[in-house]
């Protein structure tokens, strides 16, 4: 599977944002896409995952209740709404088709990254 993240920029803080993961290749043996980010300094987490089939999200503690996870199988495309955006969320945003980080390791397909810069 290749991916390609796109939709990132800069946005004040407490504005909104939207990111879009194109997939291309075999997504329909995919089990599940996931976004992760990276801040500066800072190890590369999770921050949102969905199943490519079926019904099943998940938030990682500081996006809840502000970002939601979805996705449109007929585009192969995964989206992240980012609402309330806070400087924190400063990050370069990447998406992952079956992917994760074990022991620091980067596991699954990932896209390129998109940069979100938010301003205070």
């Amino acid at each position: 599977v290749q991916l390609q993240a796109s939709g990132g920029g800069l946005v004040q803080a407490g504005g909104s944002l939207r990111l879009s993961c194109l997939a291309s290749g075999r997504t329909s043996s995919t089990f599940a896409m996931s976004w992760f980010r990276q801040r500066p300094g800072k190890e590369r987490e999770f921050v949102a995952a969905i199943l490519w089939h079926g019904n099943g999200t998940w938030y990682g503690d500081s996006v809840k209740g502000r970002f939601t996870i979805s996705r449109d199988n007929a585009e192969s495309t995964m989206y992240l709404q980012m609402n309330t955006v806070k400087p924190e969320d400063t990050a370069v945003y990447y998406c992952a088709a079956d992917g994760g980080i074990v022991d620091g390791k980067l596991f699954g397909s990932w896209g390129q990254g998109t940069q979100v810069t938010v301003s205070s």
